[in-house]
């Protein structure tokens, strides 16, 4: 399968079997049968031909591409356990990126009298906000919101990355309202804000294949080609790393952060970063005091404009400034959900999507300086 041409008929037929036993294998024998996909010396020649080969021979099988983007979730899944992954999943990822292009999918709108089968994957693979059931899906695709997703022409009944928006007359500050079915119907006349509040990636074998900065652009010219009248487009976006991070931190870290830096150190230490997820959780619930939630969007405004090996730390800032969006506005409170405590005690974000300063945002963004607003330099 590595070595025979692409044409020859003996080692196309031992692809076959091959993406058939392993579909047909549970865990155990997918993991043995990459284990010896890897250990083959052609799969860890430098430059890769050899394994290209192969991945190509295995896409010209029935439903080959859907095949390799499952075996791809399983490479990364034991990639750390299985000596020679990483190499294949190098190749692998490069091909896909190439069949993937963004200039090969198609934008879709998903309403009601979308298919069932296809709504159906919508609550399957809903990311951000648990879709509650049906009528949950039904207020989520209405008249006055919209859902749009990419789709590869081989992949037709499956939604590579899909968007959730509504629409409002400002920013908005709070999910539960945004979520809350009993809310009246919108009336997009008077709306003038575009709320992006769930973007989910459904496929975990085209993790590192990026389109989805391509997916909101053309999501906002349909939205202005179908709604003239909106002026401003934002996220209400979770912040999913900022308990973990700030649960790490010793109490001289914290101190560093939320001190006014016109005052001396205090002699009495703050609470460790442990005691301040807590703290902040609990508040998450209510109102809090004017105090602690400074500190804890002083905390999170530090968090957001943290950057690691050029990325910014957290996913979802990754994501949306990577995307050439501005950190705007924090919001306290905005989901009280039990996973929305659990990841930011309650925390949400807006990121800002300014389509003429997109590039100057990612500009800023390479030299390591997150694009934000006033309101959250303020608490920097």
């Amino acid at each position: 399968m590595f070595a025979a041409r692409s044409t020859d008929v003996a080692a196309n037929r031992l692809a076959t079997a091959w993406c058939q036993a392993y579909t047909a294998g549970d865990a155990k024998v997918q993991r043995a049968m990459l284990t010896m996909l890897a250990a083959c010396p052609l799969a860890q020649q430098p430059d890769g031909e050899a394994a290209a080969r192969l991945f190509r021979r295995f896409n010209n099988q029935p439903d080959g591409l859907r095949f390799l983007v499952s075996l791809r979730a399983d490479m990364l899944r034991w990639r750390k356990q299985v000596s020679g992954l990483p190499a294949l999943d190098k190749t692998l990822e490069g091909l896909l990126s190439a069949w993937f292009d963004v200039g090969l999918l198609e934008l879709r709108r998903l309403t009601w009298d979308t298919p069932a089968s296809l709504l159906e994957k919508l609550i399957i693979y809903e990311a951000v906000h648990e879709i509650q059931s049906w009528d949950d899906l039904k207020r989520r695709v209405a008249d006055d919101r919209r859902c749009y997703a990419y789709f590869h022409p081989q992949l037709p009944d499956t939604p590579l990355i899909f968007v959730e928006v509504a629409f409002s007359a400002q920013m908005a500050d709070n999910v539960q309202a945004l979520l809350d079915a009993r809310q009246p119907v919108q009336n997009l006349d008077k709306a003038r804000w575009a709320i992006f509040y769930s973007i989910s990636n459904t496929q975990p074998g085209l993790r590192g294949i990026s389109f989805g900065n391509f997916l909101l652009k053309r999501v906002i010219d349909a939205l202005l080609e179908d709604l003239p009248k909106l002026k401003s487009f934002a996220t209400l976006s979770p912040i999913p790393g900022f308990n973990d991070w700030l649960g790490k931190l010793d109490a001289d870290a914290v101190e560093a952060i939320v001190r006014d830096k016109t005052r001396e150190r205090t002699r009495q230490r703050v609470p460790d970063g442990a005691r301040w997820v807590a703290r902040l959780s609990r508040a998450g619930t209510g109102a809090g005091s004017e105090t602690l939630r400074r500190a804890g969007q002083k905390l999170a405004a530090h968090y957001l404009q943290t950057v690691k090996n050029g990325q910014p730390a957290d996913p979802v800032a990754r994501f949306h400034l990577g995307n050439g969006a501005r950190i705007e506005r924090l919001n306290w409170g905005a989901d009280r959900s039990g996973k929305g405590l659990a990841q930011s005690a309650g925390l949400m974000v807006n990121y800002l999507y300014e389509l003429d300063a997109l590039d100057d945002n990612l500009t800023r963004l390479g030299e390591g300086k997150p694009a934000i607003s006033r309101a959250i330099a303020r608490m920097s």
